[in-house]
């Protein structure tokens, strides 16, 4: 190959891997990490990207100046001139592949084995995934709606599931595993700086998957030694005027419908504004129908509705949580 032909293939190269590393650091693939294992996943992302931009600006330039140089005319209708394969090119384009595809494999191995490794002292927390909530059991046996983690520990989340599939995801600590029923799926993250961050299921798992999210709050190690040991609700407390972040933590939004609270619209359950109703039709006290319906809902099902559909939150939620969601609900009944 003429040199000049070397010198322009070089040119179209050097443009088409220009343009693409410019889109690749300019657009903001990844969140900003609030865990040491996103670290880890973004050097073996950016690892990656490195590898795939090389291979791009190769296979551009050699495809745009074969375009170019080697366009047939408009008119010719002929068979190309006969070739045969380079036996050199052909062991590199083998080679190559192979040890970039190793290097890959390799790095993935070495960053995943890293990202499992909880120390010798993890703090445990069961992570329990039902439609449409998630919950969180404590070493102390508490469970709560959100997830705290101090900052800087390693934190062994042993992640289930009561009914189907979920998956838990926190997107700012990198860190994703399959909540399935019967199973248990250890999980470590190892929050570096403090934060509220959104916590999300990404398995479809109903129709309230959608809203089925809560809140990963990473706050200083005294802190939280201090909530844990006080046994404080993941809510701040079991007043009446906290029943609303309990209602959002415990997920009812995606299967009732409640005017007060903003989102509340699902219509897996019965109406939340007219449960008086339905208190006089099963011949109870409403509150005590409020009660009923949280800690044994099956016992009993407003006619419509599907029975054995809502858990029972009786182990989820504090009795201290359970009578503030009572009395927030009685509050919010609309007159007849």
């Amino acid at each position: 190959m003429r040199r000049a032909s070397i010198v322009q293939l070089i040119l179209i190269g050097a443009a088409a891997g220009g343009i693409a590393t410019a889109i690749a650091i300019a657009v903001p693939w990844l969140p900003d990490w609030a865990g040491e294992e996103g670290d880890r996943i973004g050097f073996v992302f950016w690892f990656t990207t490195v590898i795939a931009l090389g291979i791009f600006t190769v296979v551009a330039a050699v495809s745009i100046y074969a375009l170019w140089k080697f366009r047939a005319p408009e008119d010719d209708e002929t068979d190309g001139p006969p070739i045969h394969g380079h036996t050199g090119l052909e062991i590199a384009w083998t080679v190559i592949p192979v040890i970039l595809v190793t290097a890959i494999s390799v790095v993935s191995a070495v960053v995943l084995a890293k990202n499992s490794e909880a120390g010798a002292n993890p703090l445990e927390i069961k992570v329990i995934g039902q439609q449409f909530a998630w919950q969180f059991q404590y070493p102390n046996g508490k469970t709560f709606g959100q997830l705290r983690l101090p900052v800087g520990e390693h934190a062994k989340l042993l992640v289930t599931a009561k009914d189907v599939i979920h998956s838990f995801w926190v997107p700012e600590l990198a860190q994703k595993q399959d909540a399935v029923p019967g199973q248990i799926n250890p999980l470590v993250v190892t929050p570096k700086r403090q934060g509220v961050f959104p916590l999300i299921c990404t398995e479809l798992c109903g129709i309230g998957h959608a809203i089925m999210r809560t809140s990963a709050i990473v706050m200083p190690k005294g802190e939280f030694d201090a909530w844990l040991k006080s046994g404080a609700n993941a809510s701040g407390g079991a007043a009446t005027g906290n029943a609303p972040a309990i209602f959002k933590s415990s997920g009812c939004g995606a299967c009732h419908t409640l005017t007060a609270v903003a989102g509340a619209n699902g219509k897996v359950g019965p109406d939340l504004d007219t449960i008086a109703k339905d208190a006089q039709k099963a011949g109870k006290n409403l509150a005590d129908y409020v009660h009923e319906s949280i800690v044994d809902p099956n016992a009993y099902v407003v006619p419509g509705y599907q029975q054995g559909v809502m858990p029972s939150f009786e182990s989820s939620l504090s009795p201290e949580q359970i009578d503030a969601l009572v009395q927030y609900l009685v509050k919010e009944q609309k007159p007849a």
